[in-house]
């Protein structure tokens, strides 16, 4: 049943943003993690490559391997993922624990350097200094919910200045809605 602001109640009573009720692995990840603050460079790396590997995909596929990727990809430790060279990206391309595709492996690793060499607190600096007002209105419907604000395109362009790929301005969205960078959640869910 839906509500006039675009939540959708769902067997448990909750009020929820529509996606956020439409599988189990969504549930979970809508209610205890999606739009929560997250810091640190290695919990921060890992959402960059998640979501650089969900570009042109659903992110249910992405959930659903999450383990197969921290297993493939050291835990994201950015400093083991740097380290790996053209036999890890080969061993990478053979694991059907992830999806497998060449640009976005090479990107992962390539990310990781790049994070090790950033000044100044790091990936979390960076990354939070472009969280989006707080006092922003909250979208009433998921038509209100942009996918790409100035605020993504100038993370993109700052992650991009520093070496990282797979990064444009929608990847960065997705990063900042993820880590909590914005509240994306509907006005009437219950996890906001």
């Amino acid at each position: 049943m839906s509500t006039p602001s675009g939540a959708v109640r769902g067997a448990d009573g909750l009020l929820r943003c529509p996606w956020g009720d439409s599988a189990d692995d969504y549930r979970e990840y809508h209610d205890t993690e999606w739009g929560r603050p997250v810091h640190g460079d290695r919990a921060l790396f890992e959402r960059i490559s998640l979501e650089a590997f969900q570009s042109g995909l659903s992110w249910i596929t992405i959930l659903r391997r999450r383990e197969g990727f921290r297993a493939a990809f050291a835990g994201f430790d950015p400093a083991k993922v740097a380290a790996y060279g053209p036999e890890d990206a080969e061993r990478l391309l053979q694991d059907t624990g992830i999806i497998r595709n060449r640009a976005k492996i090479a990107a992962t690793i390539a990310n990781a350097r790049a994070a090790l060499e950033l000044q100044d607190g790091g990936l979390d600096e960076l990354i939070w200094r472009f969280a989006a007002d707080p006092d922003r209105p909250a979208p009433r419907t998921l038509a209100d919910v942009p996918a790409v604000t100035p605020e993504s395109t100038a993370l993109a362009k700052e992650l991009k200045k520093h070496g990282f790929r797979f990064v444009g301005p929608t990847t960065a969205y997705a990063l900042m809605q993820a880590c909590g960078l914005v509240d994306d959640h509907l006005a009437d869910c219950h996890a906001r």
